[in-house]
């Protein structure tokens, strides 16, 4: 009976997810529309998207962010934002960890989720990981956002791993374009989002939210030849964390 009643409370409580993603899109939607439809006017829907829609969501579920950081990121400069990957918490944990404008890299899939999705299709670099012609056309698209003055964000685990597995391999793709754009790469250590809202259905809870933001790597002197040793670099900062 106790376990009945503890799986009614992580059903309710991702139905008020849903509903905190939503509600913000519907009473800002006149001016997240406004600024959706042209390049030029993308940090004026970052900041929306970060204080109108991240922030309500993370303090609307209990999830309190606590984030540490080795190194500031400066204002006007690119970065490749690198994180693990367990939660749909991690959107907007990342959202709220950095101010300088963003674009993530994600999967064409969430393009579905009614609502999100629309926004979703207009503001990401969508990648179809099947999809040789797509990956490619990535490197063109985040090229000219980066020429924009805007970062770019990707979970280099290509997905989110199995149960058991803490970290899984990295791909190439976001430590390539780093190196090939020269931009410092900005490991993040995300402790909790499992724990608060995993994929998992009947599990979840508020509570702290811990991110670590770790020292750049620079890519400055790096050549093409070096990104699988920069991969690994990094993949293991987080790592040692996660352990």
């Amino acid at each position: 009976m106790v376990q009945f009643f503890r799986n009614i409370g992580h059903v309710l409580y991702r139905i008020w997810f849903y509903v905190l993603v939503a509600l913000p899109i519907f009473l800002f939607f006149p001016f997240l529309l406004l600024t959706v439809f042209s390049e030029k006017t993308y940090p004026q829907f970052f900041w929306l998207a970060r204080n109108l829609w991240a922030r309500p969501i993370l303090y609307g579920m209990g999830c309190f962010p606590k984030i540490e950081r080795e190194q500031q990121m400066k204002k006007g400069k690119s970065y490749m934002l690198i994180s693990n990957h367990t939660s749909m918490l991690d959107i907007m944990l990342m959202l709220a960890v950095s101010k300088n404008p963003f674009v993530f890299v994600g999967k064409k899939e969430l393009v579905k989720i009614p609502v999100f999705g629309f926004f979703y299709k207009r503001v990401c670099i969508m990648v179809d990981r099947d999809s040789i012609r797509s990956r490619t056309g990535v490197y063109l698209r985040a090229q000219r956002r980066l020429d924009q003055g805007l970062s770019i964000c990707i979970f280099p685990e290509g997905g989110v791993p199995e149960e058991h597995i803490v970290l899984d391999a990295f791909k190439d793709g976001a430590f390539k374009m780093a190196i090939a754009h020269k931009i410092p790469v900005v490991p993040i250590t995300f402790y909790d989002n499992k724990k608060r809202f995993s994929f998992t259905f009947f599990s979840g809870g508020p509570g702290r939210v811990r991110v670590k933001v770790h020292s750049f790597f620079e890519t400055g002197i790096l050549g093409e030849e070096d990104k699988s040793t920069l991969r690994e670099e990094v993949r293991e900062v987080i790592l040692n964390e996660l352990k």
